[in-house]
């Protein structure tokens, strides 16, 4: 059974669409690639997936822990809430979007905690350190704040911000932009090992093709809002079908 249907879904901004007529399923433990220009409506079809921004047209269906198929769209905000809280997590490119700046390491990992519940101080600070050694960010750092970070740390932390209350679903828009090649590798790295160790299903966009083919198992390729082509990662990369598609892979091997 898949975690996540997605049917026939759009976004329009006034009369303009920013996505339309997607159709896909996501399985767990499967990470699926969002690819193309600037422009091409990849982020807005993740946050519309994500119910950041609402579908106007189409459905998101999510099955529960328990099983249960949601409408996400009937959902109420409070229950959507619940989700993020529990179920899903989101790494923003910009990680002061997705961080407490001011807050320390280990309260940025303890905070999603704390939300669901848990009171024990050193518990809490305990499975902050545990994180922090997981995302390879020394336990010597867990009282600095993430002004004091590198772009890659301050990256990690956030993945572990995201990962301590052990979601089922991650999006993640443009987690490796901006960071050098060297830097990006290795959270790429650490990406890939997590998903592997936790079974997470992933969504990420993205506008490199090689951060797709070393992350992902399936891949879609936008268009001017529409997915223009899809299927496995190697597949569509290797032996592109769509003109455009196979425009972008040129543009990389020339590159």
């Amino acid at each position: 059974m898949p975690i996540l249907e997605v049917s026939n879904l759009g976004h329009r901004y006034g009369d303009r669409y920013g996505c339309r007529e997607v159709t896909f399923d996501l399985w767990p433990g499967e990470v699926l690639a969002i690819v193309g220009e600037s422009g091409s409506g990849k982020s807005t079809l993740l946050k519309t997936i994500s119910q950041r921004l609402n579908p106007t047209e189409g459905t998101v269906r999510y099955w529960a822990t328990d099983g249960t198929p949601l409408d996400l769209s009937s959902q109420t905000e409070g229950e959507i809430r619940r989700l993020w809280r529990t179920e899903w997590g989101f790494v923003h490119q910009n990680s002061e979007d997705g961080l407490r700046m001011r807050v320390s390491a280990g309260g940025n990992v303890g905070e999603p905690l704390m939300a669901n519940g848990l009171r024990h101080y050193g518990k809490i600070r305990e499975k902050a350190l545990e994180w922090l050694e997981r995302v390879e960010i020394p336990s010597s750092r867990v009282d600095d704040p993430p002004t004091s970070f590198s772009g890659g740390m301050r990256q990690r932390l956030q993945i572990a911000r995201n990962l301590v209350v052990s979601p089922r679903l991650v999006f993640m828009d443009e987690p490796t932009s901006g960071l050098d090649v060297s830097v990006q590798a290795r959270l790429l790295d650490l990406i890939r090992s997590l998903v592997s160790d936790l079974g997470l299903a992933v969504i990420i966009v993205t506008h490199d093709l090689a951060v797709a083919r070393m992350i992902s198992h399936r891949t879609l390729v936008m268009k001017d809002g529409r997915v223009i082509e899809s299927g496995l990662t190697d597949r569509v990369l290797d032996d592109p079908q769509a003109p455009y598609t196979q425009l972008l892979v040129s543009s990389i091997l020339q590159g």
